[in-house]
């Protein structure tokens, strides 16, 4: 079986590329270094391969269903869990007095990728534990974090995120669940929640659900909408889960792919009172939530790279072991057959993928370094950090997401019919990164948060401090062998992606927002093309750094990179002229068509 990470290639992201080594100078990560790094991944590797990787076709084959009106999840989801969290992952990043490591982000969204990439249903549990504790942490106040937040930090909760409902789901300005002021403080929460992953189970002693409602008598719009805690069990004054809060499972919703997660239709407040507290002020509940939804969005990226990553790993194992033709120049029908990985075209799909799936990974990973800069970095650069982090956000989200699954699609014509059947894993690969493009915000909403608003947000400033990066590492690569040709195509998607800009940027008055954001998927591709042009840059440069004193299997490593970055050079850089002069043309075609017409 093909292993579904590469540890070579996660380590060359970390500490050849984004120099992670480095972070113990940082004073919070004080006591850290390489070594301990290196231990970290391990343990994740040896987790994932043994309790994750293990049942990730058999959940996928068994997905949750409801006996007794309790879901029920394979038994080795279970073992999972408890393999998780024994080794410290749930709490990882969190303070020494939390039980955490102190962990960086970036190490701990490279823990997480291993989960990702051997069973992402399962993954799923944790993942969205994480990030409700993680909000709880900036959030919710020092009681409701003793309350709420430490049993997720260390495993014994779980925790979900419940924003759509039936009739709203990315629109979430329609929300209908109220909440109702009680005497005591605390509120009465009614209404429906669709499409909640983890939304119910028996993994865990409880279930704390952050969910978005209006307060009685509120604001209409988004500015009516508040955040709140509501446990599926009611907490007794030892800590310990007491009788039932009155969150009922209405029905699982049946899924094309990652199947391990159960997803659910909630029902607040049904056959009793539904008892939640309010985080933070009224209010502010979608500013709240979307702390946790920019942290899921890079997850989410992060999770569709592993997906992809794993099938170009199997398609890549079976090309190297399935004999099949000749090459074309060799005439001999008695000749023996080849390893379908010596034909060209079976190259260029591996060469796609390994673009694809690497550069994604390299640009996971770095917005996750910046999350880390934003935090631990020199206080002088936070502003601009936190500008470069907002605008690359949504293209770490959808980039990888759509183009994951278009390596998952080339895995699958590498091997043919094999890859086609259950036989091999990457036709579940495929149907569970489906998913990436829809949830955390389709390619649609995530087009619009980027030209709409994060290419104007402060003046345009984020845009400025990223081309002043692509910039400075076009420079510093000057003069490396093996470059010039990603060099050159990558200084000609900046040209256009400026021009671009600045035609739609100063048009944006006089279009009007709804025909200025018709092309803004344009906008998103053309972008995030150019981001990961820019990504192969920095893992060429460090490649060509370090090939002459390379040698065997190092050596055919940063060959790989160098010619990978080529690779994305000729054949995908020059996709950006299409879409940078499409977005110039405020072309109407989308939007002036007719509901009538189709």
């Amino acid at each position: 079986m093909a292993p579904f990470l590469s540890k070579r290639d996660l380590r060359f992201q970390l500490f050849e590329v984004l120099d992670t080594a480095a972070l113990p100078q940082r004073p919070r990560f004080a006591d850290h270094s390489r070594e301990v790094y290196e231990d970290v991944l391990n343990l994740a590797y040896n987790v994932a391969d043994k309790y994750f990787a293990s049942h990730a076709r058999e959940s996928d084959l068994n997905e949750p269903h409801v006996v007794d009106g309790k879901v029920q999840l394979l038994p080795a989801v279970g073992d999972a869990m408890r393999a998780f969290r024994e080794a410290g992952f749930f709490s990882a990043h969190h303070d020494e007095e939390l039980g955490g490591l102190q962990l960086p982000w970036v190490m701990t969204q490279a823990v997480q990728a291993h989960f990702q990439a051997a069973n992402v249903g399962s993954s799923g549990y944790p993942f969205l534990t994480i990030g409700n504790a993680n909000l709880q942490r900036v959030f919710a106040s020092p009681q409701q974090q003793a309350k709420y937040m430490l049993p997720l930090v260390e495993g014994r909760w779980f925790g979900t995120m419940a924003l759509s409902e039936p009739h709203a789901g990315s629109g979430l300005a329609d929300i209908t669940t109220t909440a109702t002021p009680k005497d005591d403080g605390t509120f009465s929460i009614s209404g429906s929640k669709m499409w909640i992953s983890g939304g119910e189970h028996e993994l865990a002693g409880n279930i704390v659900h952050l969910v978005l409602a209006r307060i009685k008598g509120g604001a209409a719009g988004v500015k009516g909408i508040s955040l709140f805690l509501v446990p599926r069990y009611r907490i007794n004054d030892d800590g310990t889960p007491g009788e039932s809060n009155n969150v009922v499972l209405a029905g699982l919703n049946h899924k094309m792919g990652y199947r391990g997660t159960t997803n659910t239709l909630l029902n607040f407040g049904e056959g009793g009172e539904s008892v939640g507290e309010l985080v933070g002020e009224a209010g502010q509940g979608l500013r709240q939530m979307f702390h946790m939804m920019n942290e899921a969005r890079i997850g989410v990226g992060m999770g569709a790279v592993m997906l992809g990553y794993a099938g170009y790993l199997a398609s890549l194992d079976y090309a190297r072991e399935r004999a099949q033709g000749r090459a074309a120049s060799n005439k001999d029908p008695l000749s023996p057959a080849i390893a379908i990985i010596g034909h060209a075209d079976v190259k260029r799909l591996l060469l796609r993928q390994k673009a694809f799936v690497e550069g994604g990974m390299a640009l996971g990973l770095y917005a996750s370094s910046l999350v880390d800069d934003l935090q631990t970095g020199p206080e002088e650069d936070r502003a601009d950090t936190s500008l470069l982090l907002d605008l690359l956000t949504p293209i770490v989200k959808s980039w990888p997401s759509k183009y994951s699954q278009e390596a998952l699609s080339d895995a699958i014509q590498v091997m043919g019919g094999a890859g086609y059947t259950r036989d091999y894993p990457v036709e579940m690969y495929y149907r569970d990164n489906r998913l990436n493009p829809i949830h955390e915000g389709t390619e649609g909403i995530q087009g619009n948060d980027l030209l709409g608003r994060k290419l104007t947000q402060a003046g345009g400033r984020g845009l400025e401090v990223l081309m002043s990066h692509i910039e400075a590492d076009l420079q510093a690569a000057e003069g490396l062998d093996g470059l010039d040709e990603i060099r050159a195509a990558l200084k000609t998607a900046l040209e256009q992606n400026l021009s671009a800009l600045k035609v739609i940027l100063g048009k944006a008055a006089e279009l009007g927002p709804d025909l200025f954001l018709a092309n803004a998927n344009s906008a998103l591709e053309m972008l995030g093309h150019t981001v990961v042009g820019w990504m192969w840059l920095r893992q060429a440069a460090a490649a060509a750094r370090a090939l002459p004193e390379a040698k065997g299997d190092d050596a055919n490593f940063y060959h790989g990179k160098l010619q990978a970055a080529r690779f994305f050079a000729i054949y995908e850089l020059p996709r950006i002229e299409f879409h940078a002069q499409l977005l110039a043309s405020a072309d109407a075609t989308t939007h002036e068509m007719q509901e009538a017409w189709f």
